[in-house]
């Protein structure tokens, strides 16, 4: 059995450059500035409000 997988592919050669130290802690900065960002931005978006329905009254019974 050989371990020969041939060439990497350019995903599997850049995870392989990520993960290496000094890479890996800008990798980890940067991750963590993109999700506080997004969860900011998140947090910042107002609701859509849909127009309440009007209420519903029952007619009163006839006055005699």
């Amino acid at each position: 059995m050989n371990n020969d997988t041939g060439p990497a592919s350019p995903f599997q050669r850049l995870v392989r450059w990520a993960i290496t130290p000094p890479q890996s802690y800008g990798v980890y900065l940067v991750a963590l500035v993109l999700i506080f960002t997004a969860s900011f931005y998140a947090g910042t978006l107002k609701p859509k409000h849909t127009p309440a329905p009007p209420p519903v009254t029952a007619p009163s019974p006839p006055r005699s």
